[in-house]
């Protein structure tokens, strides 16, 4: 019974890949949506529930009643049937009822609607541009997209519950004291009046001074994460004291923001506290006088004090229930600031998957500026025919690795346009771009896995003799069987830590080559593939690289000039533009920027026969 509830939320379900939307109502019913059925459950269960309460105190009152007109020896007798019922009520509707509120909440509602909501905002993030990664701390993100689900989840089931208990405890309350005396009602409808009032008051201020905390909050985490993520940096250059400073700043103001949001929720607090004790004193004083005159009997004094004590009590409880609300809707506000932003680069509507069969790469008056309107990248034209391979050449910044993300399409073009074997790569998927090109960065970053699943990344399907073969081609069978992490996990099982800060630069870079083997993409790019390498071990692997590149159309990209001198044709960019193009002997000859930048490395810098 209880598994069957459990999988009521399906944390997994398909949904369609849409951005969410950018308002907090329609952002809360775009999940919610998806399990309205149990909270419609939810809130019958909790009807129930309150009314069940209610009567409760309902049953008091007719308790006390019974026993003053009834004697003694004819009580049980004579209302029998009446107790059976508050029994029956009592001991088992009771139990049941709250008991199936607390499994909806606790296995139906909290375990799952976090996780759904998390990993549909996680499905949609995942597939962002990477400048919206680069604009931002990836802690900050994660944390975002951990607590949105977790405070969405939480505000909605105190809704729930707070809807009810407000709603049956003030009509059920009126309807009991108008059947005792109808002046009754007066204090309590005094009271619902302020209460409302103050809620009116506080709840707006405390929402907007709860968002504003919030994200302070938010911002203390980015400080914190970008200096643990940097900590290599932090010790190098021994800033200990200028990153506490750093951190200190935005605390003090997270907690600046914290207490202006609790001066609120104080003032609140003593108010309500305020109205509940002049409820209490105003209805138990009314009953007693009403009774004294003879216009009640005993039982409605038990009946409104014992209700006006837990209207008290649930009176506090609602305050910090709307509190925690308002608190959650900030938390889940600022987690829209990330989760609910477009995506800059989507595939069209009916992209096709690329089909790569010759492997030409052709750009077209390509523009790109980073939105600035000029600069960086500006009408290049260049064609690498299949099998070619060429060398990118130029200063920092002349655009080289922008062109490779353009034709990555970790950017979209700003105009013209890259094809690759005739299709335009803005119609088609990027996923099945992307898996036609290979590429060996110069800061190798691996995953924080296993060298197994880092390697599988190039191609799933890997049998143990082919991740043998990739690790033997890259020479990294010579240390990986030796590794051993902190787990006792050694060889491919070893894990290689954040970013694979666990192995040193050549040997993250073999790892990475390995994998890029492994996927024997028809495209292939280097950027600095060998720069972490000595010379011993680029040596040793460049016999690899070369194998790998063979039928393969490639485009390298190097500071190191020695390393793609050898290829087909060399591309010499500055300030985006193609300022050069030819062969190495070629471009000597020609005596430009090429020749220049080859006499500034061979002239001391870079030892070259």
């Amino acid at each position: 019974m209880l598994r069957r509830l459990e999988r009521l939320i399906d944390p997994f379900r398909h949904m369609p890949d849409r951005e969410p939307p950018g308002q907090v109502l329609r952002f809360y019913t775009w999940y919610l949506r998806e399990v309205w059925g149990v909270f419609v459950l939810l809130l019958l269960v909790g009807l129930v529930g309150a009314l069940i309460e209610v009567a409760l105190f309902s049953f008091l009152g007719r308790l006390v009643d019974m026993a003053q007109t009834t004697p003694g020896a004819e009580f049980f007798t004579r209302h029998r049937n009446e107790l059976v019922w508050m029994l029956v009520v009592a001991v088992l509707l009771r139990p049941v009822f709250l008991g199936l509120h607390d499994v909806l909440v606790h296995q139906v509602i909290n375990p799952s609607l976090s996780n759904l909501i998390r990993w549909q905002n996680h499905r949609y993030v995942l597939k962002q541009s990477l400048s919206f990664f680069q604009n931002d701390f990836a802690g900050r993100i994660a944390q975002r997209i951990m607590q949105t689900g977790f405070s969405l989840r939480d505000s909605a089931v105190q809704a729930v519950d707070a809807l009810w208990h407000v709603l049956i405890y003030a009509v059920s309350s009126l309807v009991l004291f108008a059947q005792a005396d109808w002046r009754l009602m007066i204090p309590l409808l005094l009271w619902i009046g302020c209460y409302v009032a103050a809620l009116l008051y506080f709840v707006p201020r405390v929402k907007q001074r709860s968002v504003v905390a919030t994200e302070s909050r938010s911002r203390l985490m980015g400080r914190i994460v970008d200096g643990y993520t940097n900590i290599t940096t932090l010790k190098l250059f021994a800033h200990t004291r200028q990153e506490e400073d750093y951190a200190r700043d935005a605390m003090s103001e997270q907690t600046e923001k914290t207490r202006q949001a609790g001066r609120m929720v104080s003032g609140m607090d003593i108010t309500i506290t305020a109205m509940n004790g002049a409820l209490i004193a105003g209805t138990t004083g009314l009953a007693v006088w009403l009774w004294s005159t003879g216009h009640v009997t005993t039982g409605a004094i038990a009946l409104t004090t014992g209700l006006v004590i837990r209207i008290n009590n649930m009176s506090a409880w609602i305050m910090w229930v709307v509190n925690g609300i308002f608190e959650n809707v900030g938390q889940v506000q600022d987690g829209m600031k990330t989760i609910a932003v477009p995506r800059k680069v989507t595939d069209r509507p009916g992209a096709q998957a690329l089909h790569v069969a010759h492997g030409e790469v052709r750009f077209e008056q390509v523009g790109f500026h980073y939105g600035k309107g000029s600069g960086v990248i500006e009408g290049v034209n260049l064609t690498v025919r299949p099998g070619e391979k060429i060398g990118l050449v130029g200063p920092s910044g002349a655009g080289k690795s922008t062109l490779v993300n353009l034709l990555l399409r970790l950017y979209d073009v700003e105009r013209g346009r890259i094809l690759i074997d005739g299709q335009d790569i803005a119609t088609v998927t990027q996923e099945s771009l992307r898996a036609q090109i290979g590429m060996v960065t110069q800061d190798t970053s691996l995953l924080h896995r296993s060298i197994r699943e880092n390697l599988l990344y190039g191609k799933p399907s890997s049998t143990e003799a082919e991740l043998a073969a990739a690790l033997h081609r890259a020479r990294a069978d010579e240390f990986v069987p030796h590794l051993v992490d902190a787990h006792g996990n050694t060889g491919l099982e070893a894990q290689v830590g954040e970013r694979g800060v666990k192995l040193s630069g050549g040997q993250r870079q073999r790892i990475a080559i390995a994998r890029v083997l492994l996927k024997n993409a028809p495209i292939l790019i280097l950027d600095e593939a060998t720069s972490a390498l000595d010379s011993e071990v680029e040596a040793a692997i460049q016999e690899s690289l070369e194998t790998l590149m063979q039928g393969k159309t490639v485009i390298a990209i190097a500071h190191r000039l020695s390393t793609i001198a050898r290829m087909d044709r060399l591309v010499v960019l500055d300030n985006g533009h193609i300022v050069e193009n030819g062969t190495h002997a070629e471009l000597l000859a020609h005596g430009g920027l090429y020749a220049r930048l080859w006499a500034h490395q061979t002239g001391g810098f870079v030892g070259v026969d």
